[in-house]
């Protein structure tokens, strides 16, 4: 049987790894450059972060479709200014800022 302390503890590691989650994916999304044209909650070049996981909140395969803007760039969805692809990064990057920018970015 665990004890009150043990169970503390494994929610306070639970809680601390979603939190690291969700920087380390600010923390890529800053590595990447991504930072220079979009931000969490205010749109820069292109659109906030949380736009974007509002615009796709009831899409089922959001995370699929933000990873193709973020792999295949576009244009016309968020205005005039084209957002050019991204090829150079990994696929695993790219899924990886399309879960966290679908996720926790909302």
């Amino acid at each position: 049987m665990l004890k009150t302390g043990s169970i503390q503890a494994c929610l306070l590691l639970a809680t601390l790894g979603m939190a690291s989650s969700a920087y380390a994916n600010l923390e890529l999304a800053q590595a990447k450059t991504c930072t220079a044209c979009h931000s969490v909650d205010k749109p820069v070049l292109g659109p906030a972060w949380r736009d974007v996981a509002k615009k796709y909140a009831k899409t089922p395969d959001a995370v699929d479709r933000i990873f193709e803007s973020i792999k295949k760039g576009g244009s016309g969805k968020w205005g005039q200014i084209p957002m050019p692809a991204q090829d150079s990064l990994s696929d695993a990057d790219a899924k990886a800022l399309a879960q966290w920018i679908f996720d926790d970015a909302k």
